[in-house]
């Protein structure tokens, strides 16, 4: 339960907000100097979070007198290890799901060194489904057991791994193993590629965003699209599904091209993440300037809408991620941070630390057995496993 009402800590978060950016009393504040150039790194340059950090950025850039850049990264991997090995990224636009899978080590990121992380802000909740070609004789869910059909595969994040070889499954009520029996699989390399099978005939089914720009290609290529609406009221399929994918959210798409909206489907959280060692004045300068600069922004991209307050707030009464102590700072600063909320950060950060020195030990074993760390060799896999057995998973608080 919320100590305050949303409308009253909002109201209170309004009246904050109103204050000048400047005033800072603290003596880490006053020697503080923002970077010279923030770079935020983003999924590839047809995505939606790319496309709207860039509607943000030049307001930023003005705002605060610093360069910003925007470095599309489809690969996921390789923006995490960007942001947490090499530096060489300030912020990360990352979906939670994803984020969960960074953290707990699944697939390739088990390998990769453990980096804990934090919340700076809300970027959007970005609507996803199963698509088709117009002229497809698929309709619904359901049409999608009778086997022998082409699903697109991401071969680039893990998560869309796990939502089309698990998670769609689960869904129709099959194990993993009857899934890869009845269908065939498509890898695609990038998330555009990903998309596009469905129109160009290489896969029948693929699982996208409904908000990227590809999808305004598609919708408009001869034939356009169709989404296969995901029945919320059918809770054991999305019981299978959640199973694989704990971190989404089950609603009606509002959000996207014109074929998507009033289909039943998900939707999954990006989020502008950090190491959790980012020096705290920034990530509480970047959290002040993103709520009180909101009103200058928000027209410049339509998820730009997503990144307010208000939505924030909402996020954080379900969120299992820790958000950053500079963040945390600034909602206090404005009264909208509750007791409630430190308990919850709390309990993340204690679960995330867990999981970190998890795959530390994992990873000293692996080194010390000279064993490589592969996620495709079962011995490191099993030195994983061994480590982080009966560790409580990240999950959605519904």
């Amino acid at each position: 339960m919320q100590i305050r009402s949303l409308k009253s800590m909002l109201a209170a978060s309004s009246m904050a907000g109103a204050l000048a950016f400047g005033a800072i009393t603290s003596a880490h504040a006053d020697e503080y100097a923002m970077p010279n150039l923030l770079v935020i790194g983003t999924p590839g340059t047809s995505s939606g979070s790319f496309a709207s950090t860039n509607g943000w950025g030049p307001t930023l850039q003005k705002d605060l007198g610093i360069n910003v850049r925007v470095v599309p990264e489809d690969s996921e991997v390789q923006r995490h290890r960007r942001l947490t090995e090499r530096r060489d990224l300030a912020l990360s636009s990352v979906s939670a799901a994803e984020l969960r899978f960074q953290i707990q080590g699944i697939g390739h990121y088990a390998t990769m060194t453990p980096v804990p992380q934090r919340v700076i802000w809300h970027h959007n909740d970005t609507p996803w489904g199963f698509v088709v070609s117009g002229d497809s004789d698929l309709h619904s869910m359901d049409d999608l057991k009778q086997g022998g059909l082409r699903v697109a595969q991401g071969q680039f994040s893990p998560p869309m791994i796990a939502a089309v070889r698990d998670g769609l499954p689960a869904y129709l009520g099959m194990t993993p193993e009857e899934g890869a029996a009845n269908f065939q699989f498509v890898p695609a390399s990038s998330y555009v590629e990903n998309c596009r099978t469905v129109v160009e005939g290489r896969a029948d089914v693929a699982y996208c965003a409904t908000v990227s720009s590809v999808m305004a290609e598609m919708e408009g290529a001869p034939g356009g699209i169709r989404w296969l609406p995901m029945d919320l009221d059918n809770t054991e399929a999305w019981a299978g599904f959640l199973e694989h994918r704990p971190m989404v959210v089950p609603g009606t798409i509002t959000m996207g091209v014109s074929s998507s909206k009033g289909i039943d489907g998900l939707a999954s959280n990006f989020l502008y993440a950090a190491p959790a060692d980012v020096d705290e004045e920034f990530a509480y300068r970047m959290a002040k300037w993103f709520h009180q600069s909101f009103d200058e922004y928000k027209g410049s991209h339509p998820l730009s809408t997503r990144m307010s307050m208000k939505v924030f707030r909402e996020y954080l009464d379900r969120s299992p991620l820790p958000v950053h102590a500079g963040t945390v700072r600034y909602l206090k600063e404005i009264n909208v941070w509750t007791a409630e909320d430190e308990g919850w950060n709390q309990e993340a950060i204690k679960k995330m630390d867990s999981w970190m020195a998890a795959r530390e030990a994992a990873l000293a074993e692996a080194q010390a057995s000279g064993i490589k760390p592969d996620a495709n060799n079962d011995q490191f896999m099993a030195i994983v496993k061994k480590h982080t057995q009966g560790l409580e998973g990240f999950r959605t608080r519904l």
